[in-house]
Protein backbone atom coordinates (compact mmCIF):
# COMPACT_ATOMS: atom_id res chain seq x y z
CA UNK A 1 0.00 0.00 0.00
CA UNK A 2 1.25 3.32 -1.05
CA UNK A 3 1.35 6.51 1.31
CA UNK A 4 1.35 9.90 0.69
CA UNK A 5 4.41 11.91 2.18
CA UNK A 6 4.47 15.12 3.53
CA UNK A 7 7.79 15.81 1.17
CA UNK A 8 7.00 14.83 -2.40
CA UNK A 9 9.81 12.80 -4.21
CA UNK A 10 12.08 15.00 -6.46
CA UNK A 11 10.76 16.59 -9.40
CA UNK A 12 7.37 14.81 -8.49
CA UNK A 13 4.36 17.59 -10.11
CA UNK A 14 3.45 19.84 -7.30
CA UNK A 15 -0.40 20.50 -6.95
CA UNK A 16 -2.45 23.82 -7.31
CA UNK A 17 -1.25 26.91 -8.89
CA UNK A 18 2.47 27.87 -9.86
CA UNK A 19 3.26 32.10 -10.39
CA UNK A 20 6.73 32.41 -12.17
CA UNK A 21 8.90 34.23 -13.82
CA UNK A 22 10.55 31.97 -16.25
CA UNK A 23 9.23 28.52 -17.26
CA UNK A 24 11.38 25.90 -19.28
CA UNK A 25 9.86 23.20 -21.48
CA UNK A 26 12.05 20.14 -22.30
CA UNK A 27 15.24 19.28 -19.76
CA UNK A 28 17.75 19.07 -22.42
CA UNK A 29 21.21 20.88 -23.32
CA UNK A 30 19.25 24.44 -23.92
CA UNK A 31 16.38 24.14 -21.42
CA UNK A 32 18.82 23.11 -18.66
CA UNK A 33 20.98 25.68 -19.64
CA UNK A 34 18.20 28.35 -19.96
CA UNK A 35 17.02 27.29 -16.17
CA UNK A 36 20.25 27.42 -15.04
CA UNK A 37 20.65 30.74 -16.12
CA UNK A 38 17.65 32.49 -14.84
CA UNK A 39 17.81 30.85 -11.52
CA UNK A 40 21.32 32.11 -11.22
CA UNK A 41 20.22 35.41 -12.16
CA UNK A 42 17.88 35.49 -9.22
CA UNK A 43 14.56 34.37 -11.51
CA UNK A 44 11.67 32.17 -10.36
CA UNK A 45 12.20 29.35 -12.89
CA UNK A 46 10.16 26.75 -13.15
CA UNK A 47 11.68 23.35 -15.35
CA UNK A 48 9.24 21.08 -16.25
CA UNK A 49 10.18 17.70 -18.34
CA UNK A 50 8.09 14.83 -18.91
CA UNK A 51 10.64 11.98 -20.39
CA UNK A 52 14.52 12.10 -18.95
CA UNK A 53 16.26 14.86 -17.63
CA UNK A 54 19.14 15.74 -19.86
CA UNK A 55 17.58 15.19 -23.07
CA UNK A 56 18.31 13.69 -25.74
CA UNK A 57 22.24 13.89 -25.84
CA UNK A 58 22.47 12.62 -22.70
CA UNK A 59 20.36 9.41 -23.03
CA UNK A 60 20.32 8.81 -26.38
CA UNK A 61 22.73 10.62 -28.25
CA UNK A 62 26.25 12.55 -28.28
CA UNK A 63 27.14 10.61 -24.99
CA UNK A 64 26.45 7.19 -25.69
CA UNK A 65 27.70 7.42 -29.11
CA UNK A 66 30.95 8.72 -28.13
CA UNK A 67 31.10 5.98 -25.56
CA UNK A 68 30.46 3.52 -28.04
CA UNK A 69 33.08 5.48 -30.70
CA UNK A 70 35.47 5.11 -27.95
CA UNK A 71 34.67 1.34 -27.92
CA UNK A 72 35.55 0.32 -31.54
CA UNK A 73 38.47 3.06 -31.64
CA UNK A 74 40.11 1.06 -28.53
CA UNK A 75 39.39 -2.63 -30.24
CA UNK A 76 41.34 -0.78 -33.79
CA UNK A 77 44.08 0.70 -31.70
CA UNK A 78 44.74 -2.99 -31.35
CA UNK A 79 44.40 -4.33 -34.25
CA UNK A 80 46.84 -1.49 -35.40
CA UNK A 81 49.51 -1.60 -32.96
CA UNK A 82 51.95 -3.54 -34.70
CA UNK A 83 52.84 -0.09 -36.77
CA UNK A 84 54.39 0.56 -33.59
CA UNK A 85 56.25 -2.93 -33.23
CA UNK A 86 53.66 -3.74 -30.59
CA UNK A 87 52.56 -7.10 -31.44
CA UNK A 88 48.40 -7.90 -30.12
CA UNK A 89 46.06 -10.52 -30.53
CA UNK A 90 42.44 -9.73 -32.65
CA UNK A 91 40.79 -8.18 -29.99
CA UNK A 92 37.91 -10.04 -28.22
CA UNK A 93 34.77 -7.94 -27.77
CA UNK A 94 32.02 -8.47 -25.10
CA UNK A 95 29.62 -6.24 -26.36
CA UNK A 96 27.53 -6.96 -22.74
CA UNK A 97 30.43 -5.07 -21.67
CA UNK A 98 31.19 -2.10 -23.70
CA UNK A 99 26.93 -1.92 -22.82
CA UNK A 100 28.16 -1.54 -19.55
CA UNK A 101 31.10 1.38 -20.53
CA UNK A 102 28.42 3.34 -22.74
CA UNK A 103 25.49 2.92 -19.73
CA UNK A 104 28.58 3.98 -17.36
CA UNK A 105 29.26 6.76 -18.75
CA UNK A 106 25.57 8.02 -18.55
CA UNK A 107 25.91 7.25 -15.49
CA UNK A 108 28.65 9.40 -14.54
CA UNK A 109 27.33 12.08 -16.36
CA UNK A 110 23.80 12.26 -15.56
CA UNK A 111 23.98 13.91 -11.79
CA UNK A 112 24.97 17.53 -13.51
CA UNK A 113 21.59 17.19 -15.28
CA UNK A 114 19.58 15.90 -12.52
CA UNK A 115 16.47 17.24 -10.79
CA UNK A 116 18.11 16.97 -7.49
CA UNK A 117 21.13 19.53 -8.70
CA UNK A 118 18.35 21.69 -10.35
CA UNK A 119 16.44 21.88 -7.20
CA UNK A 120 19.25 22.42 -5.61
CA UNK A 121 19.83 25.60 -7.73
CA UNK A 122 16.50 26.60 -6.55
CA UNK A 123 14.30 25.61 -9.58
CA UNK A 124 11.68 23.92 -9.30
CA UNK A 125 11.16 20.90 -11.71
CA UNK A 126 8.46 19.08 -12.72
CA UNK A 127 8.08 15.65 -14.34
CA UNK A 128 5.28 15.76 -16.76
CA UNK A 129 4.01 16.83 -20.43
CA UNK A 130 3.11 19.96 -20.33
CA UNK A 131 0.20 21.68 -22.38
CA UNK A 132 -0.33 25.43 -23.04
CA UNK A 133 -4.19 26.44 -22.44
CA UNK A 134 -3.87 29.67 -22.96
CA UNK A 135 -0.68 32.46 -24.06
CA UNK A 136 0.38 32.81 -20.56
CA UNK A 137 -1.03 29.32 -18.94
CA UNK A 138 0.04 25.81 -19.59
CA UNK A 139 -0.79 22.89 -17.45
CA UNK A 140 1.61 19.66 -16.46
CA UNK A 141 0.64 17.33 -14.10
CA UNK A 142 -1.93 18.50 -11.51
CA UNK A 143 -0.03 21.73 -11.99
CA UNK A 144 -1.03 25.16 -13.83
CA UNK A 145 1.54 27.16 -14.52
CA UNK A 146 1.35 31.11 -15.67
CA UNK A 147 4.77 32.54 -16.17
CA UNK A 148 6.17 36.11 -17.66
CA UNK A 149 8.01 34.11 -20.19
CA UNK A 150 7.92 30.54 -21.72
CA UNK A 151 11.21 28.62 -23.53
CA UNK A 152 10.12 25.93 -25.53
CA UNK A 153 13.23 23.52 -25.28
CA UNK A 154 11.43 20.08 -26.46
CA UNK A 155 14.32 18.90 -28.78
CA UNK A 156 13.42 16.81 -31.64
CA UNK A 157 13.00 13.24 -32.58
CA UNK A 158 14.59 10.60 -35.32
CA UNK A 159 12.24 10.83 -38.70
CA UNK A 160 10.86 7.52 -39.61
CA UNK A 161 10.55 7.96 -43.38
CA UNK A 162 8.08 6.12 -45.71
CA UNK A 163 8.75 2.83 -46.96
CA UNK A 164 6.91 -0.06 -47.53
CA UNK A 165 7.25 -2.78 -44.68
CA UNK A 166 9.13 -0.65 -42.39
CA UNK A 167 6.65 -0.77 -39.89
CA UNK A 168 6.45 -4.55 -40.08
CA UNK A 169 9.88 -5.51 -39.15
CA UNK A 170 11.65 -4.36 -35.83
CA UNK A 171 13.55 -1.59 -36.20
CA UNK A 172 16.61 0.54 -34.37
CA UNK A 173 16.72 4.93 -33.32
CA UNK A 174 19.12 6.22 -31.53
CA UNK A 175 16.79 5.94 -29.01
CA UNK A 176 16.91 2.07 -28.60
CA UNK A 177 20.35 1.40 -30.37
CA UNK A 178 22.29 1.89 -26.99
CA UNK A 179 19.84 -0.58 -25.28
CA UNK A 180 21.54 -3.44 -26.92
CA UNK A 181 23.68 -6.06 -24.90
CA UNK A 182 24.61 -8.58 -28.05
CA UNK A 183 26.43 -7.27 -30.92
CA UNK A 184 24.31 -7.12 -34.31
CA UNK A 185 25.31 -9.82 -36.97
CA UNK A 186 24.77 -7.28 -39.72
CA UNK A 187 23.45 -3.89 -38.97
CA UNK A 188 21.82 -2.35 -41.97
CA UNK A 189 21.65 1.46 -41.54
CA UNK A 190 19.39 3.60 -43.96
CA UNK A 191 20.85 7.20 -43.62
CA UNK A 192 24.38 7.98 -44.32
CA UNK A 193 24.71 11.54 -42.51
CA UNK A 194 26.77 11.85 -39.63
CA UNK A 195 24.53 9.26 -36.91
CA UNK A 196 24.75 6.59 -39.90
CA UNK A 197 28.04 6.76 -40.33
CA UNK A 198 29.76 7.13 -36.80
CA UNK A 199 27.42 4.29 -35.70
CA UNK A 200 28.09 2.23 -38.67
CA UNK A 201 32.50 2.41 -37.75
CA UNK A 202 31.59 1.63 -34.27
CA UNK A 203 29.87 -1.13 -35.15
CA UNK A 204 31.86 -2.26 -37.59
CA UNK A 205 35.02 -2.30 -35.32
CA UNK A 206 33.28 -4.20 -32.85
CA UNK A 207 32.76 -6.90 -35.24
CA UNK A 208 29.42 -6.32 -37.06
CA UNK A 209 29.24 -6.31 -40.37
CA UNK A 210 27.58 -2.96 -41.47
CA UNK A 211 26.19 -1.99 -44.57
CA UNK A 212 24.87 1.73 -45.14
CA UNK A 213 22.12 2.46 -47.50
CA UNK A 214 22.25 6.20 -48.77
CA UNK A 215 19.73 7.64 -50.81
CA UNK A 216 22.29 10.70 -51.78
CA UNK A 217 25.85 10.57 -51.06
CA UNK A 218 27.14 10.53 -47.90
CA UNK A 219 27.50 13.60 -45.66
CA UNK A 220 25.44 15.41 -48.15
CA UNK A 221 25.95 18.50 -46.24
CA UNK A 222 30.07 18.39 -46.15
CA UNK A 223 32.70 19.14 -48.39
CA UNK A 224 32.76 16.72 -50.58
CA UNK A 225 36.46 16.23 -51.05
CA UNK A 226 36.61 16.25 -47.04
CA UNK A 227 34.32 13.49 -47.27
CA UNK A 228 36.12 11.26 -49.50
CA UNK A 229 38.92 10.89 -46.98
CA UNK A 230 36.08 9.28 -44.34
CA UNK A 231 34.73 7.46 -46.99
CA UNK A 232 37.94 6.37 -48.24
CA UNK A 233 38.40 4.98 -44.68
CA UNK A 234 35.44 3.52 -43.41
CA UNK A 235 34.94 1.80 -46.33
CA UNK A 236 38.85 0.43 -45.61
CA UNK A 237 37.69 -0.69 -42.14
CA UNK A 238 34.67 -2.77 -43.69
CA UNK A 239 31.74 -0.83 -44.33
CA UNK A 240 29.78 -1.48 -47.26
CA UNK A 241 28.61 1.96 -48.32
CA UNK A 242 25.89 1.94 -50.58
CA UNK A 243 25.39 5.85 -52.13
CA UNK A 244 22.51 7.12 -54.54
CA UNK A 245 19.81 4.05 -53.85
CA UNK A 246 16.36 4.22 -52.75
CA UNK A 247 15.16 1.84 -50.24
CA UNK A 248 11.46 0.38 -51.52
CA UNK A 249 10.54 -2.53 -49.25
CA UNK A 250 11.76 -3.77 -45.84
CA UNK A 251 10.93 -7.25 -44.82
CA UNK A 252 11.20 -10.15 -42.56
CA UNK A 253 13.20 -13.40 -43.84
CA UNK A 254 13.81 -16.95 -43.05
CA UNK A 255 16.60 -16.13 -41.38
CA UNK A 256 14.99 -14.56 -38.68
CA UNK A 257 16.40 -11.29 -39.54
CA UNK A 258 15.61 -8.64 -42.44
CA UNK A 259 15.80 -7.87 -46.51
CA UNK A 260 16.30 -4.15 -47.61
CA UNK A 261 15.51 -3.72 -51.23
CA UNK A 262 16.99 -0.66 -52.90
CA UNK A 263 16.94 0.98 -56.43
CA UNK A 264 19.73 2.61 -58.12
CA UNK A 265 20.25 3.75 -61.59
CA UNK A 266 16.93 1.31 -62.78
CA UNK A 267 18.64 -1.35 -60.88
CA UNK A 268 17.39 -2.99 -58.00
CA UNK A 269 19.64 -4.89 -55.31
CA UNK A 270 18.78 -6.64 -51.66
CA UNK A 271 21.02 -6.14 -48.08
CA UNK A 272 19.84 -8.70 -46.03
CA UNK A 273 20.89 -8.41 -42.40
CA UNK A 274 20.02 -9.29 -38.01
CA UNK A 275 19.48 -5.50 -37.43
CA UNK A 276 17.67 -2.43 -38.71
CA UNK A 277 18.64 1.23 -38.12
CA UNK A 278 17.28 4.16 -39.41
CA UNK A 279 19.11 7.35 -39.25
CA UNK A 280 17.16 9.50 -41.82
CA UNK A 281 17.23 12.80 -40.27
CA UNK A 282 15.37 14.28 -37.27
CA UNK A 283 11.84 16.35 -36.81
CA UNK A 284 10.78 18.61 -34.09
CA UNK A 285 8.92 17.29 -30.30
CA UNK A 286 5.48 20.43 -31.20
CA UNK A 287 2.59 18.51 -31.48
CA UNK A 288 1.59 18.01 -28.23
CA UNK A 289 2.21 21.46 -26.81
CA UNK A 290 -0.66 22.93 -27.44
CA UNK A 291 0.82 25.68 -29.31
CA UNK A 292 -2.44 26.85 -30.99
CA UNK A 293 -3.47 28.08 -27.54
CA UNK A 294 -0.63 30.29 -26.99
CA UNK A 295 -0.99 31.72 -29.92
CA UNK A 296 2.66 30.20 -31.55
CA UNK A 297 3.20 29.71 -35.52
CA UNK A 298 4.52 26.40 -36.46
CA UNK A 299 6.07 24.95 -39.85
CA UNK A 300 7.91 22.05 -40.75
CA UNK A 301 11.33 23.06 -39.09
CA UNK A 302 9.42 23.75 -35.80
CA UNK A 303 8.66 27.00 -34.16
CA UNK A 304 8.46 30.04 -36.24
CA UNK A 305 11.19 32.54 -34.31
CA UNK A 306 12.79 35.90 -35.32
CA UNK A 307 16.29 36.49 -35.35
CA UNK A 308 16.13 36.83 -31.54
CA UNK A 309 14.71 33.53 -31.14
CA UNK A 310 11.28 34.97 -30.04
CA UNK A 311 8.14 33.50 -31.31
CA UNK A 312 5.32 34.79 -32.38
CA UNK A 313 4.02 34.86 -28.78
CA UNK A 314 6.29 37.47 -26.89
CA UNK A 315 6.04 35.89 -23.86
CA UNK A 316 7.65 32.34 -25.31
CA UNK A 317 11.39 31.57 -26.83
CA UNK A 318 12.56 28.83 -28.06
CA UNK A 319 16.02 27.23 -28.09
CA UNK A 320 17.97 24.01 -29.46
CA UNK A 321 16.14 21.62 -32.00
CA UNK A 322 12.35 22.90 -32.06
CA UNK A 323 14.06 26.44 -33.07
CA UNK A 324 14.45 24.86 -36.54
CA UNK A 325 17.90 25.81 -37.20
CA UNK A 326 20.89 23.83 -36.94
CA UNK A 327 20.51 20.14 -34.84
CA UNK A 328 23.33 20.34 -32.47
CA UNK A 329 23.87 20.38 -28.79
CA UNK A 330 25.90 23.16 -28.51
CA UNK A 331 23.93 25.42 -30.86
CA UNK A 332 21.53 24.80 -27.93
CA UNK A 333 23.24 25.68 -25.37
CA UNK A 334 24.18 28.96 -27.40
CA UNK A 335 20.64 29.54 -27.66
CA UNK A 336 19.84 29.43 -23.88
CA UNK A 337 22.63 32.13 -23.79
CA UNK A 338 21.16 34.29 -25.97
CA UNK A 339 17.81 33.45 -24.85
CA UNK A 340 18.48 34.30 -21.30
CA UNK A 341 20.33 37.42 -22.32
CA UNK A 342 17.24 38.84 -24.49
CA UNK A 343 15.13 37.91 -22.34
CA UNK A 344 15.95 39.73 -18.93
CA UNK A 345 18.19 42.10 -20.54
CA UNK A 346 16.30 44.26 -22.62
CA UNK A 347 18.25 46.60 -23.16
CA UNK A 348 21.13 45.07 -25.63
CA UNK A 349 19.94 42.11 -27.80
CA UNK A 350 21.72 39.50 -29.21
CA UNK A 351 20.75 37.95 -32.84
CA UNK A 352 20.96 34.08 -33.52
CA UNK A 353 23.99 33.73 -35.79
CA UNK A 354 25.04 30.10 -35.28
CA UNK A 355 24.17 29.25 -38.74
CA UNK A 356 27.25 31.12 -39.87
CA UNK A 357 29.36 30.92 -36.73
CA UNK A 358 28.56 27.10 -35.02
CA UNK A 359 31.37 24.77 -36.24
CA UNK A 360 30.16 20.63 -36.59
CA UNK A 361 31.92 17.36 -36.35
CA UNK A 362 30.87 14.20 -37.45
CA UNK A 363 33.11 11.58 -34.89
CA UNK A 364 34.22 9.17 -37.63
CA UNK A 365 37.72 7.90 -38.06
CA UNK A 366 39.08 10.62 -39.21
CA UNK A 367 36.82 12.87 -37.52
CA UNK A 368 35.55 15.57 -40.17
CA UNK A 369 35.38 19.04 -38.94
CA UNK A 370 33.55 22.31 -40.66
CA UNK A 371 33.13 26.07 -39.85
CA UNK A 372 31.66 28.93 -41.79
CA UNK A 373 31.32 28.76 -45.91
CA UNK A 374 32.37 25.75 -47.61
CA UNK A 375 34.54 26.30 -51.26
CA UNK A 376 31.33 25.88 -52.91
CA UNK A 377 29.40 28.19 -50.90
CA UNK A 378 32.56 30.41 -51.42
CA UNK A 379 32.23 30.76 -55.40
CA UNK A 380 30.14 33.33 -55.85
CA UNK A 381 32.30 35.68 -54.10
CA UNK A 382 36.14 36.50 -54.54
CA UNK A 383 37.95 34.17 -52.48
CA UNK A 384 41.02 31.87 -52.22
CA UNK A 385 41.44 28.66 -50.71
CA UNK A 386 44.77 27.68 -48.38
CA UNK A 387 45.51 24.20 -47.30
CA UNK A 388 48.16 22.09 -45.55
CA UNK A 389 47.97 18.13 -45.36
CA UNK A 390 48.43 16.08 -42.33
CA UNK A 391 51.35 14.32 -44.38
CA UNK A 392 53.52 16.99 -43.63
CA UNK A 393 52.90 17.34 -40.12
CA UNK A 394 55.37 16.08 -37.60
CA UNK A 395 53.38 14.89 -35.08
CA UNK A 396 50.72 13.12 -37.09
CA UNK A 397 53.98 10.94 -38.75
CA UNK A 398 55.04 9.69 -35.34
CA UNK A 399 51.78 9.07 -34.31
CA UNK A 400 51.14 7.10 -37.75
CA UNK A 401 47.41 9.36 -38.58
CA UNK A 402 49.12 11.28 -41.39
CA UNK A 403 45.46 10.73 -43.18
CA UNK A 404 43.78 14.34 -43.69
CA UNK A 405 44.01 17.64 -44.06
CA UNK A 406 43.19 21.32 -43.49
CA UNK A 407 41.39 23.66 -46.09
CA UNK A 408 40.65 27.37 -45.14
CA UNK A 409 38.56 29.48 -46.95
CA UNK A 410 39.87 33.47 -47.26
CA UNK A 411 38.18 36.47 -48.65
CA UNK A 412 39.61 39.68 -49.09
CA UNK A 413 41.77 41.34 -47.06
CA UNK A 414 42.60 37.62 -45.86
CA UNK A 415 39.66 37.36 -43.44
CA UNK A 416 38.52 33.67 -42.51
CA UNK A 417 35.27 32.89 -43.94
CA UNK A 418 35.49 29.16 -43.36
CA UNK A 419 37.66 25.82 -42.50
CA UNK A 420 36.85 22.27 -42.98
CA UNK A 421 39.36 19.74 -41.29
CA UNK A 422 39.86 16.32 -42.47
CA UNK A 423 41.84 13.88 -40.07
CA UNK A 424 42.61 13.36 -36.11
CA UNK A 425 41.05 14.79 -33.71
CA UNK A 426 39.55 17.48 -36.52
CA UNK A 427 37.18 18.19 -33.54
CA UNK A 428 39.43 19.75 -32.02
CA UNK A 429 41.26 21.30 -34.22
CA UNK A 430 38.41 23.54 -35.50
CA UNK A 431 37.97 25.26 -32.12
CA UNK A 432 40.59 27.84 -33.88
CA UNK A 433 39.14 28.65 -36.67
CA UNK A 434 35.81 28.89 -34.89
CA UNK A 435 37.08 31.88 -32.98
CA UNK A 436 38.67 33.06 -36.07
CA UNK A 437 34.76 32.71 -37.93
CA UNK A 438 32.89 34.30 -35.14
CA UNK A 439 35.32 36.88 -34.15
CA UNK A 440 36.14 37.87 -37.92
CA UNK A 441 39.47 37.51 -38.09
CA UNK A 442 42.29 37.77 -40.54
CA UNK A 443 44.91 34.84 -41.16
CA UNK A 444 47.25 36.85 -39.56
CA UNK A 445 46.05 36.83 -36.70
CA UNK A 446 46.53 32.60 -37.06
CA UNK A 447 49.78 33.08 -38.63
CA UNK A 448 51.51 35.25 -36.08
CA UNK A 449 50.62 32.58 -33.19
CA UNK A 450 53.27 30.61 -31.82
CA UNK A 451 51.81 27.22 -32.13
CA UNK A 452 53.64 23.98 -29.95
CA UNK A 453 55.78 22.15 -31.87
CA UNK A 454 55.41 19.15 -32.34
CA UNK A 455 51.01 19.45 -32.09
CA UNK A 456 48.97 18.93 -34.85
CA UNK A 457 47.74 22.59 -34.19
CA UNK A 458 50.31 23.10 -36.70
CA UNK A 459 48.71 21.68 -39.91
CA UNK A 460 46.04 24.82 -38.88
CA UNK A 461 48.87 27.16 -38.77
CA UNK A 462 50.99 26.04 -41.62
CA UNK A 463 47.48 26.22 -43.96
CA UNK A 464 46.79 29.59 -42.77
CA UNK A 465 50.35 30.75 -43.91
CA UNK A 466 50.24 28.46 -46.88
CA UNK A 467 47.48 31.60 -48.35
CA UNK A 468 50.63 33.73 -48.29
CA UNK A 469 53.37 31.31 -49.86
CA UNK A 470 53.01 32.76 -53.42
CA UNK A 471 53.26 36.06 -52.49
CA UNK A 472 55.88 35.96 -49.62
CA UNK A 473 58.14 34.15 -51.95
CA UNK A 474 56.81 36.06 -55.44
CA UNK A 475 59.39 37.74 -58.21
CA UNK A 476 58.26 41.00 -56.37
CA UNK A 477 59.36 39.96 -53.35
CA UNK A 478 62.76 39.10 -54.27
CA UNK A 479 63.31 41.89 -55.84
CA UNK A 480 62.23 43.85 -52.77
CA UNK A 481 64.90 41.79 -50.69
CA UNK A 482 67.71 42.43 -53.43
CA UNK A 483 67.36 46.27 -53.48
CA UNK A 484 67.45 46.02 -49.91
CA UNK A 485 70.62 44.00 -49.49
CA UNK A 486 72.69 47.13 -51.42
CA UNK A 487 71.86 48.80 -48.02
CA UNK A 488 73.61 46.29 -46.19
CA UNK A 489 76.07 48.14 -44.35
CA UNK A 490 75.01 51.30 -45.13
CA UNK A 491 72.67 52.17 -42.49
Amino acid sequence: MAFETEHPAPGAPPRGDIEADVCVIGAGSGGLSTAYGTSQLGRKTVLIEGAQMGGDCLNFGCVPSKALLAAGKAAQHAREAGRFGVTLAEPEVDFAKVHEHVRGVIETIAPNDSVERYEGLGVTVIRAWARFTGPDTLVAGDTTVRAKHFVLATGSRPSVPAIEGLDQVPYLTNEILFDLTERPRHLIIIGGGPIGLEMAQAHRRLGSDVTVVEGGAILGKDDPELVAEVRKAVSQDGVRIEEDAKVVLVEKNGNGGLTLRAERDGRTFEVAGSHLLVAVGREPNIEKLGLEAAGVETDENGVKVDEYLRTTNRRVWAVGDVAGGLKFTHVAGYHAGLVVRNMLFKVSKAKNEAAAKAPHVTYTDPELAQIGLTEAEAKKIDHKVARFAYHENDRAIAERTPQGFAKVIVGKGGKVLGAGIVGKNAGELIGLWALAVSSELKLTAITSMIAPYPTLTEVSKRAASAYYTDTLFSDRTKKVVSALSVLDGVL
